[in-house]
Order: structure tokens, then C-alpha cells, then sequence
């Protein structure tokens, strides 16, 4: 298959989603972005995964509009510039917004809720805490001793 035939496919199926859902091209282009920036983001929760998942929506809107560039130029009938920029931007917006606040989404790891624990009975008296018969985060005993501190 050439890349003209593939971006001709490519159109097509974009013109079919649009006809069976009624949205506009703008609109499916913040669902796709979205969508995928989820999935990976769903797929990848380990270290890297918010930029993995905005690196593959950003080469997904590059790539389409790639298909749509080379559509135009088999039908002679070239979109300006701009107009794609806008599609690329349109598409990566809301997932950029969610790479850079995604720090503050994600939850605590259970090490540094340890860490923490640790330090904050360090502040109530250190010699009155054995750091090495430390017991687990979740157990409690820790909210107890903290609890006979105060």
C-alpha cells in the first residue's frame, strides 16, 4: 500500500466517523487526543508515563496530518498551513495541560508516605523512636506512638 493510498484510506474513515457521529473535525480531534493520552497513560502508570503518553499524541496528530498533507496534494487541493498547525494544536492542547499538572494528579508512592511518617516522628523526639523496629505504614502503630508523643 503507497502513502497516498493510506492517506486516502485514512480520509475516509475520518469522513465516515464524522458522518456516524455528528461532531465537527475540531471535536474529534480533542476526543482522539484525549482518548489516547488516556489509554497510555492507563497502559503506562510507571515513571515516564505522562510524557510517553503525550509524546504518542503528539506523533499521532503529526501523522495525521502528515495523511491529510499528502491527501490534499493527490487531490491537488492544499489546505494553508495554518490550518494544520491548528489541527496538531487542537489535538495536543488538553493533554499538554494534563502533563504538566499531572505531578500534582498523581498519588502519593507509599516510600515517601514511609519517608514522611519518619521525619514526622523524628520532630516529636528521635530518641524516644527505634527507626530498625520500625513498624509498617499501614499498621497504625505509627499514629499510635505519634498519638503518645503529642
Amino acid at each position: 500500500m503507497t502513502l497516498i493510498e493510506l492517506a486516502s484510506l485514512f480520509e475516509a474513515r475520518k469522513l465516515s466517523v464524522i458522518e456516524a457521529t455528528g461532531l465537527e473535525k475540531d471535536a474529534l480531534h480533542i476526543y482522539f487526543g484525549m482518548t489516547l493520552f488516556l489509554a497510555v497513560r492507563l497502559a503506562w502508570r510507571g515513571r515516564g508515563g505522562w510524557v510517553a503518553a503525550w509524546l504518542a499524541v503528539v506523533i499521532m496528530a503529526c501523522g495525521g496530518e502528515m495523511l491529510d498533507i499528502t491527501a490534499e496534494i493527490s487531490r491537488t487541493s492544499i489546505q494553508p498551513d495554518a490550518a494544520h498547525w491548528h489541527d496538531i494544536w487542537n489535538t495536543a492542547f488538553w493533554p499538554t495541560v494534563l502533563l504538566f499538572v499531572g505531578r500534582w494528579l498523581q498519588p502519593e508512592r507509599k516510600a515517601s508516605r514511609e519517608a514522611a511518617d519518619i521525619a514526622e516522628t523524628e520532630d516529636f523526639g528521635a530518641d524516644r523512636f527505634d527507626h530498625a523496629a520500625a513498624p509498617p505504614a499501614g499498621s497504625g502503630e505509627n499514629a499510635e506512638r505519634r498519638l503518645e508523643q503529642a
